[in-house]
This record gives structure tokens, C-alpha cells and sequence, in this order.
């Protein structure tokens, strides 16, 4: 036998010419040499198979453009019983360019390797690239599992779990019943795989379906299994349901864990049903089961959620109390809560006691201070807040841009929100629908028109989905500055758009038109929304009655305000007022008392504006009588 020879590169490592007909570097050259000749018919298998023992994988790498699918497939093969090795050479020789039988020859390789992630890759790059559906694939699988002598399911479950992980679970699901028809039964991992799937895409009935399927094939659920079903359950709002079904899983002898009293409590909190969160958490206990900082948390939240803030403190405490270590998102639960509540001082306290116990906040624990500094116009504490973030080392997200740009907006500083919506642009973020249509408010606040609609134009083209609540921030603004055709026009739009408009959007646009005193085309409008069947609000009604009580049209205003008691709306103070004022620039004072003493009589608690309105209207009597006795 001959020796090899060592061939030695400046700067590279020696490599191994084996003497096979032709030597490799002879095959090499001539690829590089001679274009017109194929060659693969000049390289055989054991060429490149010894080129992978030795690692020669730039000779490889330097071929695989020239190297059929049948060669590459007869190396896989004699490779598969070094599945490592068959890997590397794969990830070498462009496995993008095999065609499929090749493509699954390789993954049926791989899936010999202790760890599934590899065969998952490729599993995932094949279902991507389209080259062949699903069945195509279980079927070439199924030929290499054979030729391989493989003899469990692994390379069909893997594809299964493939599939979920893309989110292709109709897929997932088309190769569980090609594995049935073999007669191949999925493992449980592979099928609580597939109803986790449908859990997170909201597909219950899909996940009950193929839980009865399982059932019939006598595929044994797991307690993860029962813990999805319980959370299907949950997620379709038949709590009782699932509780029941805790008492199924301990009739076949599988025992409920904390994950599944979890989900129930979970549930029930999500839903504002706090007391039955608790009796969850009694049958937990008489079961034997701890709840854990979870359970916990859930019923904080639930709590907050209700406004019950002093009881959500008092389980916190007892909580810890218990041993049990709250997380950044027990301390963030009760921080939002009293955000939302306005008392920031607790809020902040939470805040300092999460620090001091070295839980360090999160980007929502200042995302949710920040909001409630601002909701209070607090805007220098606000920036301080945002550098201490930053401090931290914790960089602002795209809800933290959102904030402050609509924080400033709604304070007025217009320069700030787009200095920071420039920053965000910068770093990368993508600014929301949210925080345009903050944009488009605060230059809508300030008259600046011509930008808002630039503004406006450059999201359409950017194809940022427009909302109804972007709309009513510019047909706003244009209602304000007079604009009412460019109002109009942005109505016609929305049609065109198939953005259904709602009552704020009418209502908007029957004040711009009782603005100018054209009250009976702000009337047309609320006959509109009637017919598009958006319902009237008090502030529909109320525009009327004050629209025809400023004309002082107040036979019409009454009109409507029995309208509005027609339809089940009681009136407001802002009616009461609107109706007064009428009255009392008609002269009609008398009326305009027997008004303010029915809606005292009704609880409602008269204003400045109210007695403004009667002392005006007092003194327009006065001046009357003393014209007349002038007279």
C-alpha cells in the first residue's frame, strides 16, 4: 500500500492526498482547470468521505457546487454511523441545492446524535424552503428511516414538532395521521406538542379534536398533557369545567400539580373572579399542594385588577410572610396597580423595597412610573426616571418611546415628542400606530395642520395598518381649525380603507359642524350613525341639545333630550347646563330654575357653569325690564 504524502501550503495546516485513481488535488485542479467536464464523475464517494475524516472541509466546501445529490447522498450513507462527521460534511457541501431525498437522507443521519436540535434545523430549513410538502417529506423520511435501519419514530415526531415550532401545525397535524395510517403511534411529547400549538393560536376546537383522537389510540396523556387541557378549558371561559377535570385526570391515576391549580387560579383572576381564585386555592391546600409565588401573584393581580388594592398588599405580606420569594413581576403587579390608582408614593415604595431586597426593576417597572408621572404632568421627574433607567444599563423599548412621546404630546411639548421619536428611529425602534397618533394629536393641539396630514401621509406610505383612533386624532384637529371638508374627506377615506368608523368619529364631526352653527347637518350625521349602526352616546345627544340651545332653539333641544331619554341615556350635567344657558339667553329663567332644581333633585351637583349661566341670565332680565320701563 502506498504511503500518503503530506503536501504542505505556507500559512495552512498539511493536508492528506489519498491515492485513488486520481489524487483529490488533481480532482481539485481539474474543477478549476476545466469547467466543460463534470467533476463529481472524477471524484468517488471514498475521496470525499476520507476528505471528512481528515477535516479537509475547504477541498469539501471548494467542490460541493460541482457535487450531484447522488454522490453526496452515497457519502451520507457511508457516514451515518458518525453522525457528527456526516453533519459537519452536510452543513458543507450547500444543503440548500440537494434535492429532497438527499436533503432527508441527511436529517435521518443526523437524527442518530444524542441532542434532536440539528435534526430540528434542518427538519425546519426543509419545511421553510417549500421544496416539498409535508407528505413528500414524511414519505422521503420514511425511505431513509428504512434505509438506514432506524427503528423508532423519532425522524416523524421530530418533523411533527418541527412543524409546531414554525407554527404550521395543520402540517404538524397532516403527518400525525400519516403516522397512524403506518400504523406508527406518536409519542405524547410529540402530541402535547400539536395541542400546545393550538392553545397558543386560540384553536380549541382543533386541540379537543385531536385530544379525542389521542384518546382512541390510547396514547397515555401526561400531566402535561392534562395541564394543556385544563388551560384549553380556561382559555374557552369553562371554568367549572376545569376544575372537573381534575377530578378525570385523578380517575386514570394522574395527580394534579401546582401548574394545574395555577392555571385555574390564573383563570379565574384574569376573569375578576377573585373569590373563586381563593376556593381554588383552599382545594389546593386540602390537597396537599403549596402554592408557590404564583398562585400568589395571580390573586395580587386579580386583585389590583378590582381595585382592592389594601387586600393585595395584605397577601403580599402574608406572602412573604410564608417563606416565598416575590419576583419582579409581584412588585411590578403592585406597582401598576397603584399607578393605575394615582398614589404614586406607594407606588415608588414598592419600588425602593424591590431594590432593597435586590430584585433589580425591570424596563416595565420604569415603563409604568413613567406613564404615572406623566399622567400628572410630572415631566421633570419623568426625565430623571428615564436617565436612572438608562443608568442601570437598562435601554428604553419601544412602550417606553410610546410613553414619553405621548406623554409630551398630551403636555404640550411637541419639539420633545419628536426629538424622541427621532431617538427611537435611530436605535432602530420602530415607532407604533400608538405613537403616531400621539403625534399626530399634539401638532393637532397646536394648529399645525399641514404637518399632521404629512405626518399622516408618510405612515400610509411607510404601511403602518391605520386605525379608527389615528383618524379621530386628525379629523380632530380639522374639525378645530375649521377644516370641515378635509374632515369630511378623511371620513371617505376610512370607508375606503375598510376602517370602520365609530360614535367618536361622528361625534367629533357634529361638534365641528355645531361650531359654525349648522346644526341641522350635525343632526343628518346622528341619523348616519343610526343607520351604519353606530350607537348614539351621551355625547352625541348633548351636542345637539347644546348646539341648539347656543342658536336658542330650545324646542329643539328639549326634542332631543327626550330622545335621549327614549333611548335609555339619563341626562348629564353637561346637559343640564347646555339646556340652563339656552334658557337664560332666551329670557326664560323661570325655566331655566325649574332645570337646576330637577337636577339637584336627581343627584346631580351643579357647576360654575350652571350658576355663571343663571347670573348671566338674571341680568339679561334685569336689563329687559329696564328697557321696558324706559319705554
Amino acid at each position: 500500500m502506498k504511503p500518503y504524502k503530506i503536501l504542505k501550503h505556507q500559512n495552512r495546516k498539511p493536508f492528506i492526498l489519498i491515492p485513488h485513481q486520481r489524487s483529490l488535488f488533481s480532482a481539485l485542479s481539474s474543477s478549476t482547470s476545466d469547467q466543460s467536464e463534470s467533476p463529481s464523475s472524477e471524484i468517488s464517494p471514498d475521496i470525499l468521505v476520507e476528505s471528512a475524516r481528515s477535516s479537509q472541509w475547504h477541498f469539501i466546501k471548494h467542490l460541493s457546487p460541482n457535487l450531484d445529490s447522488s454522490l453526496i447522498s452515497t457519502v451520507l450513507f457511508n457516514l451515518h454511523k458518525t453522525p457528527e462527521l456526516a453533519l459537519q460534511f452536510t452543513s458543507h457541501v450547500e444543503f440548500h441545492r440537494l434535492d429532497i431525498k438527499t436533503r432527508c437522507l441527511a436529517i435521518a443521519v443526523a437524527s442518530r446524535l444524542p441532542s434532536p436540535k440539528p435534526t430540528l434545523n434542518l427538519l425546519k430549513r426543509t419545511v421553510s424552503s417549500d421544496i416539498a410538502g409535508v407528505a413528500v417529506i414524511f414519505d422521503d423520511l420514511a425511505l431513509a428511516r428504512e434505509r438506514l435501519g432506524i427503528l423508532t419514530t423519532i425522524l416523524f415526531d421530530l418533523l411533527i414538532k418541527a412543524c409546531c415550532e414554525m407554527k404550521r401545525v395543520d402540517e404538524g397535524l397532516e403527518c400525525f395521521y400519516m403516522m397512524k395510517d403506518k400504523g406508527f403511534i406518536p409519542k405524547i411529547e410529540t402530541c402535547n406538542a400539536l395541542l400546545s400549538t393550538f392553545l397558543k393560536l386560540n384553536r380549541t376546537e382543533s386541540a379537543w379534536v385531536l385530544y379525542a383522537e389521542m384518546f382512541k389510540m390510547r396514547i397515555k396523556s401526561s400531566m402535561y398533557t392534562f395541564n394543556i387541557m385544563i388551560n384549553v378549558l380556561c382559555k374557552e371561559g369553562k371554568l367549572k369545567k376545569a376544575k372537573d377535570f381534575i377530578g378525570f385526570m385523578e380517575n386514570l391515576g394522574v395527580n394534579p400539580n401546582v401548574v394545574t391549580y395555577n392555571t385555574i387560579i390564573h383563570a379565574y383572576c384574569s376573569r375578576g373572579r377573585v373569590e373563586g381564585a381563593r376556593l381554588v386555592l383552599n382545594a389546593m391546600r386540602s390537597k396537599g399542594i403549596q402554592p408557590d409565588s404564583y398562585s400568589y401573584s395571580s390573586l395580587i393581580s386579580g386583585m389590583c385588577k378590582d381595585k382592592r388594592l389594601e387586600e393585595a398588599s395584605e397577601m403580599f405580606e402574608k406572602m412573604k410572610e410564608m417563606g416565598l420569594v416575590p419576583s419582579a413581576v409581584t412588585y411590578n403587579i403592585l406597582i401598576d396597580g397603584y399607578c393605575n390608582e394615582g398614589d404614586l408614593g406607594k407606588a415608588f415604595r414598592y419600588r425602593d423595597e424591590m431594590v432593597d431586597q435586590g430584585i433589580s426593576p425591570t424596563v416595565s417597572t420604569y415603563n409604568m412610573l413613567v406613564h404615572a408621572l406623566f399622567m400628572e404632568c410630572k415631566m421633570d421627574e419623568a426625565d430623571d426616571l428615564v436617565k436612572e433607567m438608562e443608568e442601570k444599563g437598562l435601554a428604553p423599548d419601544q412602550i417606553t418611546y410610546s410613553i414619553l412621546i405621548n406623554g409630551y404630546s398630551r403636555c404640550g411639548n411637541v419639539k420633545k415628542a419628536f426629538s424622541f421619536h427621532d431617538e427611537m428611529l435611530t436605535k432602530g425602534i420602530q415607532p407604533t400606530r400608538i405613537t403616531y397618533t400621539s403625534l399626530i394629536y399634539a401638532l393637532s393641539k397646536r394648529n399645525r395642520m399641514t404637518e399632521a396630514d404629512n405626518l399622516f401621509d408618510k405612515i400610509m406610505k411607510k404601511g403602518v395598518a391605520v386605525d379608527v383612533i389615528m383618524f379621530n386624532a386628525l379629523i380632530d384637529g380639522h374639525c378645530a381649525n375649521g377644516n370641515m371638508e378635509r374632515a369630511f374627506s378623511l371620513l371617505k377615506e376610512m370607508d375606503k380603507l375598510n376602517v370602520p368608523p365609530d360614535d367618536v368619529t361622528y361625534n367629533t364631526l357634529m361638534q365641528g359642524h355645531c361650531r359654525e352653527g349648522r346644526v341641522e347637518e350635525a343632526r343628518e350625521l346622528l341619523d348616519e350613525m343610526k343607520r351604519r349602526g353606530i350607537k348614539p352616546d351621551h355625547v352625541s345627544y348633548n351636542t345637539l341639545i347644546s348646539g341648539y340651545s347656543r342658536r336658542g332653539d330650545m324646542k329643539d333641544a328639549l326634542r332631543v333630550r327626550d330622545e335621549m331619554l327614549s333611548t335609555g341615556f339619563n341626562p348629564t350635567l353637561l346637559t343640564y347646563n347646555a339646556l340652563i344657558q339656552g334658557f337664560c339667553h332666551n329670557q326664560q329663567g323661570d325655566i331655566a330654575e325649574e332645570l337646576l332644581k330637577e337636577m339637584i333633585s336627581k343627584g346631580i351637583t351643579p357647576d360654575d357653569s350652571t350658576y355663571l349661566s343663571l347670573i348671566e341670565g338674571m341680568g339679561n332680565i334685569d336689563q329687559s325690564v329696564e328697557s321696558c320701563n324706559s319705554c
